[in-house]
């Protein structure tokens, strides 16, 4: 495994390259390369490098990167949640992986994880060359995000609102910030149920801890709160033109399931959805962390095999 950097809209994006193991999907033109990067306010030495390694055995180079303002990459903010950024971070690895010695350049895979889960989605509906996705765990619809409560018949309590009152006055303060060009407003990312985190959950960081990686920190720029809503990539689903895999998580407590079964329903055919009956974080490891890689492992040889 080498540690790259590549360009980004005028910022360096640290990266790990982990060339393929193997020449079982290797063919004249190169290999297939799988492009990688983590989920909502994490890092990509929290949970990835597992999953990279097993694509790696199967015969594929993988590129693990992090997106501007988080972990080794260069960039400010920090810790600022923009999935238009995000997506123009895969857009910028995605020409670095084309550009790779040894890589078949018509057979880039994006992977992608909760918040990555639908930038995936997204950037291959632009980039009509991506020749698969694999999507786990995935937000696919800010809005349904932000609804959930409601939807599940749960009321606003006295509490949650005061939570969203807080909430929304730190991205507001956080907004004046940046038009002042002051240092943000952070928030925690990670909490306790009744803490001001934005992911307060039952359990809180004891259910993230395995995989949590160095440079993670627990807190993100108040302002990318009020970009949450925006983030939507169901919308985009109909114009995937490539075979994607969607891994759901059924009693995922962070992202609705209900949203990437509407991804699936709206690719249609295309579309392979491998279910479990887990939350949220159970797909990084253990039995079915297993079980997934497995399936993911199976649908990049039959996705991305020589042409």
């Amino acid at each position: 495994m080498q540690t790259i950097h590549f360009d980004s809209h005028g910022t360096a994006c640290a990266a790990w390259h982990l060339p393929a193991e193997s020449d079982e999907l290797a063919s004249c033109r190169g290999r297939p390369c799988v492009v990688m990067a983590h989920g909502f306010g994490c890092t990509r030495d929290g949970g990835l490098l597992p999953f990279a390694e097993r694509f790696a055995a199967a015969g594929a180079e993988v590129i693990v990167f992090d997106y501007r303002g988080y972990g080794t990459s260069d960039g400010a903010p920090r810790q600022d949640v923009n999935h238009r950024r995000h997506r123009q971070d895969y857009q910028s690895a995605i020409g670095v992986a084309r550009a790779l010695p040894g890589v078949d350049p018509a057979r880039i895979v994006l992977w992608g994880t909760s918040y990555s889960g639908g930038h995936v989605v997204a950037v291959a509906a632009r980039d009509r060359r991506v020749a698969a996705v694999i999507s786990q765990g995935a937000a696919m619809d800010g809005l349904a995000i932000l609804r959930a409560p409601r939807a599940a018949g749960r009321r606003p309590t006295t509490a949650s609102k005061a939570k969203a009152r807080a909430m929304l006055g730190a991205a507001a303060r956080d907004v004046g910030r940046a038009l002042t060009a002051r240092a943000p407003v952070a928030v925690p990312v990670f909490g306790e149920s009744g803490t001001l985190a934005l992911m307060a959950t039952a359990g809180g960081m004891a259910s993230i801890r395995a995989i949590l990686g160095p440079t993670w920190r627990n807190e993100m720029c108040a302002r990318g709160i009020l970009r949450i809503a925006a983030n939507r990539p169901v919308t985009v689903a109909r114009k995937l033109t490539c075979p994607i895999l969607l891994v759901v998580a059924e009693r995922d407590e962070i992202a609705p399931a209900e949203s990437v079964r509407e991804v699936a329903r709206r690719v249609g055919a295309r579309a392979q959805v491998q279910s479990f009956d887990c939350g949220h974080f159970d797909i990084y490891a253990g039995p079915i962390f297993d079980k997934s890689v497995a399936a993911q492992v199976d649908f990049l040889r039959r996705h991305a095999a020589p042409r």
